[in-house]
């Protein structure tokens, strides 16, 4: 027997049986995603992961049937011990053939119609959901639609029990993709949250709760306590979306930033007593801006009305300058939002420019006018652009002083929004999509929450 069979043979066995971790030990691997460090790590203290041959926990591996049957296996405490299985080709030899073929008596997992199970074929997001749906006996379904996803059959059924129960979700262009491979990383995820509530996410992404950090500068870290790293830096005044409570920390969301933050520098969010002007650009026969099959005016409406169902739903009076296809003087409108008790103004619009390629987001202030709204006005703006530039996923062309009429002559703290470029193809794209038109929407709503409590 050669010494490189004896090598590969227990390199094998090591990524199959794994070394026993001590408690504490998993940040051995060093190459674990700081971002799932505390999920992972909650798997791999209970010796349910285990790392592949060198030592590292090879994060982004694809992960096959066997493998996700094995893993699944363990977290529930099944019997692993070799030995035949319904199946052909999975015998006695295969170290899954245990956790195989007590899976498949607890009728958690399936094979093909020709007998097999095909432990080698790579395991799919779709597959994976029959299979932790199966394992931790899922059974609430949810209204919830993916674009790349009929809304009925059993592979529908499996999906959406997984994403009622927080366990999985889809991406952020609105699809699920299930007939994609899954990694080490995104597997280890689910079953984590399928044994604990805590690791588990909200439906759609919605939080549980919206709270205000009260701190100068609050650090975002990995985990839940002092002794996991900082990923990033939350200022007072910003609102974050919180997904669960371990102790006293929460795990939360802000954009693109997701980790957890201690409770005590932290508050309810609280709407009070407030009244903003929301206005759409242009209407009537001033389309404004148009290409790529797509009309200023309308894009703007329909962004500014999912607005105010927004702020509205939160307790914040809006007054609409119009709620339909009509055309309103610049002037008017600022006459019509400060007639109206508004105590900041918001207008919304989309770009054009004679090159195709210039693309992004960007949002405007007037410092014309008594220093403290103007002031007022840029915390509004770069509120507003920090959260649609992360929203819409585009190129950030900043926060700048421009007199624009609309936002010059009001006396209100006001910001005027571009949303992007009709006349670039993947800005107009997003602008003519109903899905990026809530997104944009929400970080317009979000941001105009981050001011009014930043604000006090």
């Amino acid at each position: 027997m050669s010494k490189k069979w004896l090598y590969g043979f227990f390199g094998i066995l090591l990524f199959v049986v794994g070394v026993l971790i001590p408690q504490g030990k998993a940040l051995a691997f060093h190459d674990v995603p700081s971002k799932y460090e505390t999920e992972i790590r909650y798997l791999i203290d209970r010796g349910i992961v285990k790392g592949v041959p060198g030592g590292d926990f090879a994060p982004d591996q694809i992960v096959t049937r066997e493998q996700a049957a094995t893993m699944v296996g363990r977290a529930l405490g099944l019997d692993g011990d070799r030995r035949n299985t319904v199946f052909y080709g999975v015998d006695s030899n295969s170290y899954a053939s245990g956790y195989i073929q007590s899976a498949y008596e607890k009728g958690i997992i399936t094979g093909y119609t020709d007998g097999t199970f095909r432990p080698k074929k790579q395991m799919t997001r779709g597959e994976m959901a029959y299979l932790i749906s199966k394992a931790f006996s899922l059974s609430d379904q949810s209204p919830v639609h993916y674009d790349d996803l009929q809304s009925s059959g059993s592979q529908y059924e499996a999906i959406n029990k997984v994403t009622t129960a927080g366990i999985s979700n889809g991406y952020s262009d609105g699809t699920y993709k299930p007939t994609h491979s899954i990694t080490r990383t995104e597997f280890s995820l689910l079953v984590a949250r399928g044994l604990n509530a805590n690791f588990r996410v909200s439906q759609d992404n919605n939080p549980l709760e919206e709270r205000v950090v009260t701190a100068g500068i609050l650090n975002a870290r990995s985990g839940p306590s002092t002794s996991h790293s900082i990923i990033g830096k939350l200022s007072r005044g910003t609102t974050i979306e919180v997904y669960s409570e371990q102790g006293d920390w929460l795990k939360f969301s802000y954009g693109s930033l997701e980790g957890y933050v201690h409770k005590d520098y932290t508050a309810p969010k609280t709407s009070g007593s407030r009244t903003i002007a929301i206005d759409a650009g242009h209407g009537d026969g001033d389309g404004g801006a148009q290409g790529n099959g797509v009309l200023e005016k309308e894009i703007n409406l329909k962004v500014a009305k999912r607005v105010q169902d927004y702020l509205e739903n939160s307790g914040i009076d809006v007054v609409m300058t119009r709620s339909d296809d009509t055309f309103v003087e610049l002037g008017d409108r600022v006459t019509y939002a400060v007639n109206h008790n508004a105590d900041t103004f918001v207008s919304i619009h989309s770009n054009s420019f004679s090159n195709p390629n210039v693309s992004g987001v960007e949002t405007f202030y007037s410092s014309s006018a008594l220093s403290q709204r103007a002031s007022d006005s840029k915390r509004l703006a770069t509120f507003i652009q920090n959260r649609l530039v992360k929203a819409m996923q585009s190129n950030d062309r900043g926060v700048k002083d421009v007199p624009y009429k609309v936002i010059d002559d009001t006396p209100l703290p006001s910001a005027l929004v571009e949303l992007g470029f009709v006349t670039n193809d993947s800005d107009a794209s997003k602008l003519g999509s109903s899905y990026w038109r809530d997104r944009a929407a929400k970080a317009i709503y979000q941001g105009i929450i981050d001011y009014y409590n930043w604000k006090g």
